[in-house]
């Protein structure tokens, strides 16, 4: 927990035109690292992959196995030891290793939600006891085996980006999940700026997910910063954020994803830290992260000119990338020559800008099927 001592110094950090250090932790660190380096920091990266860009916007990497204690607590150690870094920024990935959090916590100033704050969302029962207390719809969920299997999802626990989220057939399942029922609509989310009380509203998204099979149905495949949820649709959901940031206590970057099927809207998650809808917005959200984190909610106005949509590559079958393979402009989290890619597994994504919101779908749908066409001659 910052002092007040300390929240005026890490202020005084950021203000300066040449921040300094920063230690960047996720499972995929590049558009942190990327909107770091933007905002005047020098980011200091420990991420899973260590793609290509990761390493040119990093002043420093480490490529780490799992973000569990046992792993991240040597380079944590490391950058600590080497550059004298004080603050962190934590992206995704921790959902399942919250002791790592608590342990970031104890060495180094947290900018972005407390790990407390991370472990409350996360707790699933006392999380929707909480939206049934703010009268906050959601699709109905269940703690125990229902009686019928039908149109109830099976979701962790603890997860990211769909994974593990699966249609639910009777089978036996594990104790670390729960029971969600299937609700038809489109998937959206709202990303956010909060300092614990108030709020600022970054921007409505569309999202879409993929079918990866092998209990991965659900998985988060793309987001555009287009969003066609009437204007009374969009109110109530920033309602909702009114009753959730204070009970909270939501500081800094967060999102909250809802799925909405034209008549009424549902809440599904918060994500209590910046989200992959963050890169589609040129308002400097890294630093308004911090600062809001700090408790400083700055309203600044920013205009939105088109739309840009980021999507993720999955493999379709194993492959492995070749020497001096040329990647098409728009191409982001590039991995190194000679990585192995599963079936399933992320090889890169795209990004692409345009005027209108459907010219920017048909783009990346046109770079997927160049790209997959491409990967086809590079199986394994």
């Amino acid at each position: 927990m910052l002092n007040e001592i300390e929240r005026k110094s890490d202020l005084e950090v950021i203000n300066k035109s040449e921040a300094g250090f920063i230690l960047i932790i996720a499972s995929s660190a590049r558009m942190l690292a990327q909107t770091a380096r933007a905002s005047g920091f020098k980011p200091l990266v420990i991420d899973l992959f260590a793609d290509l860009d990761t390493q040119s916007y990093a002043e420093d990497f480490n490529k780490i196995t799992t973000l569990a204690k046992q792993y991240l607590k040597p380079a944590v150690d490391y950058f600590i030891k080497t550059y004298q870094v004080t603050q962190v920024v934590y992206g995704s990935g921790f959902e399942n290793h919250p002791e790592s959090l608590f342990y970031l916590n104890s060495c180094l100033s947290i900018l972005g939600n407390s790990p407390d704050v991370f472990i409350d969302l996360h707790d699933k029962p006392a999380f929707f006891a909480a939206l049934n207390r703010l009268a906050i719809p959601y699709p109905c969920v269940c703690f125990s085996q229902p009686d019928e299997f039908v149109d109830w999802l099976i979701k962790p626990m603890r997860a990211q980006g769909g994974f593990g989220i699966r249609r639910y057939l009777g089978e036996e399942v594990d104790l670390d999940s729960y029971w969600q029922s299937y609700q038809i609509g489109q998937q959206y989310s709202v990303l956010f700026l909060a300092d614990g009380l108030n709020l600022q509203v970054i921007g409505f998204n569309s999202q879409w997910a993929t079918n990866l099979g092998d209990g991965r149905e659900f998985m988060f495949a793309g987001i555009i910063n287009s969003c066609d949820l009437s204007i009374e649709g969009q109110s109530r959901v920033v309602e909702w954020l009114q009753k959730l940031v204070p009970l909270f206590n939501l500081k800094g970057l967060n999102s909250l994803d809802f799925i909405d099927d034209g008549v009424q809207s549902w809440l599904l998650e918060i994500n209590p830290r910046p989200s992959a809808s963050m890169q589609l917005y040129e308002a400097d959200l890294f630093k308004r992260h911090i600062r809001a984190s700090l408790g400083e909610l700055s309203h600044e106005p920013h205009s939105i000119a088109g739309s840009t949509g980021y999507q993720v590559i999955y493999a379709q079958h194993d492959i492995i990338i070749p020497d001096e393979f040329l990647w098409p402009e728009g191409c982001l989290d590039l991995p190194e020559s000679g990585v192995i890619c599963r079936t399933g597994q992320p090889i890169c994504s795209i990004m692409s800008h345009k005027m209108q919101a459907h010219t920017v779908m048909s783009a990346l749908l046109t770079q997927q099927i160049n790209l997959q066409k491409r990967f086809l001659i590079h199986g394994i």
